[in-house]
């Protein structure tokens, strides 16, 4: 398996045409997986918020006076999120829109000018699929994509790469009913391959190495439409909840 990365040295706006940008690598082959950072489908997407613009209420007043953070974050905070999981030094744990939990419902400072914020996108598997689509009109090679940002992890120090939008290949692995190397059957053994490729994938990609996309090449999978949906744990099966 090789995992290529495609430089980007420019800032993406939205009047980029990101499959095109991939496209010009000259670097794509059918079968590939594209792994691409969520910050640059955020700008390309218009997903790109002026905090001057944004109007704090006394909900996010009180919370950013008591976790020392600017309240007109804590207000789009809350405007991306279904409820709140934790708070303590300084950070939100929260369920986002679309069902995510990780810190600050994806608000993020970085990799943008002072005074702005990037928005999670409204879909990323929307996003994932006009990527794919549009690479397989222009190019008629056929690829898998995943989108990918850094989450936290509860129980462990460090964070990782996760996907958190997909089109054209299944996110699980599953090995239930399957028999281990002793003949045993397998029941519950899912493993979620489109984290681990997202995790591969950052290795080459970095935080500024103007790095936000990778290929995987040789990396066995199916073509299949899917969802990122089947990553996030149902609320039955959520024992923290």
């Amino acid at each position: 398996m090789q995992i290529i990365p495609i430089h980007i040295n420019h800032e993406i706006t939205s009047s980029d045409d990101i499959s095109d940008i991939i496209l010009k690598s000259n670097q794509i082959r059918n079968g590939d997986i594209i792994v691409i950072a969520q910050k640059i489908i955020s700008k390309q997407e218009g997903r790109i918020v002026e905090l001057s613009s944004v109007t704090s209420s006394l909900l996010s007043e009180g919370i950013g006076s008591q976790y020392h953070k600017d309240p007109k974050i804590i207000e789009l905070i809350l405007s991306e999120s279904k409820r709140i999981v934790r708070m303590s030094n300084g950070i939100l744990i929260v369920e986002t829109n679309n069902g995510f939990i990780c810190a600050n419902a994806g608000v993020d400072e970085s990799n943008v000018k002072d005074g702005y914020v990037t928005l999670l996108p409204l879909n990323s598997d929307i996003s994932a699929k006009i990527i794919r689509d549009n690479i397989m009109k222009q190019s008629n090679k056929n690829v898998a994509v995943i989108i990918s940002d850094t989450f936290g992890r509860p129980f462990r120090m460090g964070q990782t790469n996760c996907a958190i939008g997909i089109s054209g290949l299944n996110p699980i692995l599953d090995y239930a009913g399957t028999l281990d190397s002793f003949g045993k059957v397998l029941r519950i053994t899912a493993i979620a391959v489109a984290d681990e490729l997202s995790a591969a994938a950052e290795l080459v990609m970095g935080k500024s190495l103007k790095c936000p996309v990778a290929l995987i090449r040789d990396y066995s999978f199916k073509f299949e439409n899917s969802s990122i949906e089947k990553l996030i744990r149902p609320e039955c099966e959520d024992l923290f909840r």
